[in-house]
């Protein structure tokens, strides 16, 4: 579910809330990028720093990252906002122990909503910690069998969580 406010959390929320939601994306990311050594723990904590201010600012839609292996999917995880997410049951950060591959190469994409403008991005331009550039790839993962997921949820924000894998 796409979330349009732009710069406040609504009543049903607070900022403190998409925190507690973010750190246990940024526990997936940081066991994503030990597991796989396809990051460093600081690029993992940067990435989970941008989606926070993303989130808060209320232009994020989705964070997904797939494990690829020269090129081929192996496995991927998407975390979709939702805020209304308070009849969903949190659940705890983990089960994302991913392989170590071949050629490993780790692609985070993200989805904004409509109010992420031009304008918009220029304003958060310096509040990143990532070089964010426009990408096609496809993050279907049509090659890949869903493989469950999990909620990250406080109050009514939340990340519902869904894997994919070979």
């Amino acid at each position: 579910m796409s979330q349009t406010s732009t710069a406040t959390a609504s009543a049903t929320y607070t900022y403190v809330d998409i925190e507690n939601v973010v750190r246990r994306v940024k526990a997936d990311l940081a066991m994503i990028a030990d597991s796989t050594g396809a990051w460093t723990a600081a690029e993992a904590t940067n990435y989970a720093h941008d989606v926070e201010v993303l989130a808060k600012a209320g232009y994020l839609e989705w964070v997904d990252v797939t494990l690829l292996s020269h090129g081929v999917e192996v496995k991927a995880v998407r975390f979709e906002v939702d805020t209304d997410a308070g009849s969903l049951t949190t659940s705890r950060p983990g089960g994302v122990l991913w392989p170590k591959v071949a050629g490993a190469h780790l692609r985070i994409l993200l989805n904004y909503t409509n109010a992420y403008t031009s304008a918009a991005r220029e304003a958060m331009k310096d509040k990143l910690k990532m070089g964010w550039v426009p990408s096609y790839d496809d993050s279907s993962h049509s090659s890949l069998t869903s493989s469950g997921g999990r909620n990250y949820v406080s109050n009514a924000y939340g990340m519902q969580r869904k894997d994919w894998a070979e």
